[in-house]
């Protein structure tokens, strides 16, 4: 059998049986990994265990996962458990290789979603890629938003469009939660700009010297946390000019922050 991702398809299923049966703490005789028995007699590419997808959408993912299959030949496969698990028994029922993408959808865990895939996968999108998939959507929060079934059709789709398009770096776009998170990145950024700017000797109207000094901070803070994740995720250019936005505010803010604490003078 091929090897499947870093560990084999093998090795990554007992480890998720495995994992969730003791964060469940099920007792040791439950411990079983090879259930053959669970899966239905009909090949089918959904296994829906948990009940967590109504059954006129699993018809329809059933569906579109065929006709995903045969257009480009890419395998997609989804397992949804909860009390019990097939384990390695998925293996030969798929029959699963190296254009295969194994989801695993375990509510016992403390993320939704689980990703096993194969080699010809991994080299189109990276394990970051499928570190921040499950993050995104298997997360408790956005669970208890939309539901499980929602999650796991959004990181399908997601998955889809990605193998489309020849692969994705990132997983495409931009969450308002880490949005937030680049725009507060580029105000700090601005912040210290600014407060290296202020002028340090009479007659200095702005202290390039110490601007260039601190580049390597303001520029990680706004270039790779405030613009980075904002271009590679969305073409929309409001969050990207909101940010930037923000930047310039916080130099602002910081550079005429000597003349807003300067006294008044004394009218007597």
């Amino acid at each position: 059998m091929k090897k499947f991702g870093l560990s084999g398809w093998g090795a990554t299923v007992l480890a998720w049986v495995l994992s969730a049966w003791l964060w469940g703490a099920a007792p040791p005789q439950a411990l079983a990994v090879n259930n053959p028995e669970l899966l239905p007699a009909e090949a089918t590419p959904i296994v829906d265990l948990a009940n967590f997808l109504p059954q006129p959408q699993e018809d329809k993912l059933i569906e579109e996962i065929g006709d995903f299959e045969a257009e480009t030949g890419w395998k997609l496969r989804v397992l949804t458990q909860y009390d019990r698990s097939p384990g390695r028994a998925v293996i030969p029922f798929w029959g699963l290789d190296d254009k295969s993408i194994l989801l695993v959808a375990d509510a016992r865990g403390g993320n939704l979603l689980a990703f096993s895939i194969g080699d010809a996968v991994y080299e189109l999108m990276p394990r970051t890629f499928w570190i921040e998939l499950q993050a995104r959507f298997g997360n408790m929060y956005y669970i208890r938003d939309n539901g499980e079934n929602r999650a796991i059709t959004e990181a399908l789709d997601t998955v889809k469009g990605c193998l489309l398009k020849g692969g994705c770096n990132v997983v495409p776009g931009l969450p308002r939660e880490q949005w937030i998170l680049t725009l507060v990145t580029s105000i700090v950024g601005g912040l210290i700009f600014g407060f290296a700017a202020i002028p340090r000797r009479e007659g200095q109207i702005f202290a390039w010297q110490w601007v260039l000094i601190m580049s390597p901070l303001w520029g990680i803070l706004v270039i790779a946390f405030g613009v980075g994740p904002v271009v590679t995720r969305t073409s929309d250019w409001l969050p990207l000019s909101r940010n930037l936005m923000g930047f310039a505010l916080g130099i602002l803010v910081a550079y005429l922050s000597p003349l807003l604490n300067q006294p008044n003078p004394s009218k007597t």
